[in-house]
């Protein structure tokens, strides 16, 4: 049986990310955002959907550029502190112990302790109704190298401990199903077992 709701947004989990922005650093501050996806690969392009109150998007709207920094289990005190204090009222970076680092291609910094770090460029905003949208180019890119396997080079980000948002709750992955086309990779054809072969 299903049940038919009014339309909303629950589309849902959704990676939970500190968006990082401004200029310099008397004016740098965090921003927890949920409403962040990848929307193109080529260009590499990602998106974000912030109020116009927020204290951030008068930030990323004047400088066009912000960091997406992605999240884990230790950083999720963080994460949830930041969407629910204003940059006004705080410097999230010194009250959560956070490091802000250069950027490598935009002025806005990177968050030390994040092992990811997604620098963006906007090339559109998209007014939509309670949230804008900050469509942006992605210009740089930077890893924690402590997640890299040495024997292949694999950024191993489940390691990490992510943490992503659903319905108002924080919480970390589970167990990894499959990687991506296992539904259709060709299993190699079992061994039959030998035929004994008869005595006497």
């Amino acid at each position: 049986m299903k049940q038919n709701w009014k339309p909303g947004t629950v589309l849902y989990p959704l990676p939970a990310v500190l968006v990082s922005c401004g200029a310099s650093p008397e004016e740098y501050n965090l921003l927890t955002v949920a409403w962040t996806g990848t929307v193109c690969s080529d260009p590499p392009m990602c998106s974000i959907s912030v109020r116009p109150e927020r204290h951030s998007y008068g930030i990323i709207r004047r400088t066009g550029e912000f960091v997406i920094n992605l999240t884990t289990r230790s950083l999720a005190r963080a994460t949830d502190w930041c969407g629910v204090r204003s940059g006004r009222d705080h410097d999230k970076f010194r009250e959560m112990g956070l490091t802000p680092l250069p950027g490598s291609a935009v002025s806005a910094p990177i968050v030390a302790e994040s092992p990811v770090n997604i620098e963006c460029r906007v090339r559109q905003i998209l007014p939509l109704g309670s949230h804008d949208l900050f469509l942006a180019e992605v210009v740089g890119v930077q890893v924690d190298e402590a997640y890299l396997d040495p024997a292949t080079g694999r950024f191993c980000f489940e390691q990490a401990d992510p943490i992503v948002y659903s319905h108002g709750e924080y919480f970390t992955l589970g167990e990894a199903l499959g990687h991506f086309g296992w539904s259709v990779r060709k299993r190699p054809a079992a061994r039959r077992a030998p035929t004994p072969k008869r005595r006497g």
